[in-house]
């Protein structure tokens, strides 16, 4: 493994894909979305948020990411596939009618696909770029964000 520092473009641009929504998202959150947010698991959260701060990080900071000749660049474009159904998942959700169940649906069979479709995406720009920072990252932070989506699921199945 050998690791090179500098910034890393693909990295933003995967950054872009997924923070944007999510900023819309703010201001079209599912009903009675906040009852459900107050019973998250601590240590579920505790996971996301370490999570989403190294993979945010680690994402922008190592050069390897970026486009190389190389033949793990199918990892690059599964990984952005991935993306590309998370932006879908995503416009799926802000047309419907924003309910939970709206939210924590499927896509093409993939559960709780707001949260498993980039979670999945990052592990693939990790094996793309050989980077096992990335891939630990990403792993804590699909344990808590997949976690606490499932978590939700549960309680809207539940009622």
């Amino acid at each position: 493994m050998n690791l090179h520092f500098g910034f890393s473009y693909t990295g933003l641009v995967f950054l872009v894909m997924l923070f944007a929504p999510n900023f819309l998202w703010a201001k079209n959150k599912p009903e009675n979305y906040d009852k459900y947010a107050k019973n998250e698991n601590r240590i579920l959260l505790a996971f996301e948020r370490i999570g989403e701060i190294s993979v945010t990080c680690l994402s922008l900071i190592f050069s390897d990411f970026n486009i190389q000749k190389s033949y793990r660049t199918i990892f690059l474009i599964i990984a952005f596939i991935l993306m590309i159904l998370y932006e879908i998942y995503w416009i799926r959700y802000f047309k419907s009618s924003k309910k939970m169940k709206d939210f924590y649906c499927s896509l093409l069979g993939i559960p709780v696909a707001g949260a498993t479709l980039p979670v999945a995406a990052f592990v693939f720009l990790g094996i793309y770029g050989k980077n096992i920072f990335l891939l630990l990252s990403t792993i804590i932070l699909g344990i808590g964000h997949i976690g606490i989506h499932i978590n939700h699921l549960k309680e809207i199945n539940e009622t």
